[in-house]
């Protein structure tokens, strides 16, 4: 059943409104997964904070004019499914590379992030950038490297001087 104008104008909106808020876009193309395979596809793109939509190309192209992801208007062709990452830039790509892993029938076709189009052979890429709390992990490790290192360099100036007399107190009984 075709969709009325109404209908249209709705996903329209609402994919805009979806990619305005996102951090990345992946598009990939699904032919010859079945229902029970999209279903579960689904699932896993809910469960890891990633929205799914299966879009008509014309439609996805108005949604994305005004946003980064005008740049994927050349590759809107023929059947996609577009991942939106809402949490972190690399949430989307995770969910599709897994997937995509068992289901050889999801190919990914193009990546957007931050305005730039990228071909989906860069999928393992941002699928491997850390998340916002592996980021913040890494950045306090790395704030927490110097304050450690000085500590443990004034720690040794008392446990130097605590091995040195000792020493000399070993030396003195060992000679008398």
């Amino acid at each position: 059943m075709p969709l009325s104008l109404e209908d249209k104008k709705a996903q329209v909106a609402e994919v805009a409104e979806v990619a305005a808020s996102a951090h990345s876009v992946v598009a990939a193309e699904y032919t010859g997964l079945t229902s029970v395979e999209m279903a579960e596809l689904r699932a896993k793109a809910r469960a890891g904070g990633v929205v799914m939509r299966v879009v008509k190309n014309t439609l996805a192209k108005r949604a994305f004019e005004g946003t980064d992801y005008e740049c994927m208007a050349d590759i809107l062709v023929g059947p996609l499914l577009l991942a939106f990452s809402q949490e972190d830039p690399g949430s989307a790509a995770r969910v599709v590379k897994d997937f995509a892993k068992d289901h050889q029938k999801l190919v990914t076709k193009a990546v957007s992030i931050s305005g730039q189009l990228l071909p989906g052979s860069e999928l393992d890429r941002l699928a491997s950038m850390p998340t916002k709390d592996q980021a913040i992990s890494m950045l306090m490790s790395v704030m927490q490297a110097p304050v450690t290192k000085l500590v443990q360099t004034l720690n040794e100036v008392p446990g130097k001087l605590v091995r040195t007399v000792a020493a000399v107190r070993d030396q003195k009984q060992s000679a008398a």
